[in-house]
């Protein structure tokens, strides 16, 4: 998950091609209805339940209100707060198509979501929370589930940006209360633009990054340029000291939590995505739930034939 333009579906597909190689089975599942373009087909796919270009029509929403509504409609529980909701019609069958598709699979299986790139869904909107509920409760499903929440590494460029992706990670940490592994996506975007020693320094962000940000000697000079340039545009509220206040106290936030550190992606890399996989193995105990399997070939050994001298 993460924000649109990240790359998830883009890391989707890599994971599923890198399981193939190694040959490991997996189940690919879309959330996300406005997603259109797939290298690898969904096993299971929301489209095929509700899609976002039917509810703009008939609900009058707008391509954002009406992709939510499609996901509050898909995952909503008897149990959530939209339950009673004269405006939405909910029904706790509506996860049937979930459960139906996941519960014959085994442990052998990783499940890949691919969520939508909708900020408030991880944020401050109970469905995805419900969600994880559903999925994770002892006794139904009981999938081990790891958020892999991806933020564009071109987001280091501008470090108000950066922060701000940093703080939704975190946001969606708290909310979903699963394991979480944080990813900075698109390395390869970055090449040259930002020093080695440089970007080790956004892997583990604190306050520190703002203490030398080139944006606030930038936005000096703009604004020492012309003093007469309208205060609404964007360049003199960036320069201001309002502005200035407002990503320490976030940065200092993201700091006092400690929670928020990142993993680099390059898709271009196949040691990279292994990578990836690997914390997410362990963050599902992926290896601690395979059954031991018996050797291929096994050796007998005639002990009564053997020399014990």
């Amino acid at each position: 998950m993460g924000p649109a333009g990240a790359g998830k579906t883009t890391f989707c597909a890599g994971l599923i091609q890198h399981l193939r190689l190694n040959k490991r089975s997996c189940f690919y599942i879309n959330l996300d209805p406005a997603a259109e373009d797939f290298s690898y087909e969904p096993d299971l796919d929301i489209k095929d339940l509700i899609s976002v270009e039917d509810v703009m029509d008939e609900m009058g929403l707008g391509p954002n209100g009406g992709l939510i509504y499609c996901f509050e409609y898909a995952m909503a529980d008897a149990e959530t707060s939209f339950a009673n909701d004269g405006h939405f019609r909910f029904l706790l069958e509506n996860l049937d198509f979930l459960t139906e598709a996941i519960d014959p699979l085994t442990e052998e299986y990783l499940i890949i979501i691919d969520m939508p790139g909708q900020i408030e869904l991880y944020t401050h909107i109970p469905v995805v929370p419900a969600l994880v509920k559903h999925l994770t409760r002892t006794g139904a499903l009981n999938v081990n589930l790891c958020a892999t929440y991806l933020l564009e590494s071109t987001f280091v460029i501008d470090r108000a940006k950066f922060f701000a992706g940093t703080l939704s990670a975190m946001s969606a940490m708290i909310m979903l209360e699963i394991p979480h592994v944080n990813v900075l996506s698109k390395m390869d975007l970055v090449k040259g633009l930002v020093s080695k020693k440089d970007l080790k320094r956004f892997i583990d962000p604190d306050t520190s990054l703002l203490d030398d940000d080139p944006a606030d000697t930038q936005n000096a000079v703009v604004a020492s340029q012309d003093r007469r340039v309208d205060p609404l545009t964007p360049g003199p509220l960036m320069a201001g000291g309002s502005f200035k206040r407002l990503n320490q106290a976030v940065a200092q936030l993201i700091d006092d939590f400690s929670m928020v550190s990142f993993l680099e992606l390059n898709m271009q890399d196949e040691d990279s995505v292994g990578g990836i996989l690997s914390y997410i193995d362990d963050a599902i105990q992926y290896h601690e739930a395979q059954e031991p399997r018996e050797p291929k070939d096994e050796i007998e050994v005639n002990w009564e034939d053997t020399d014990m001298s």
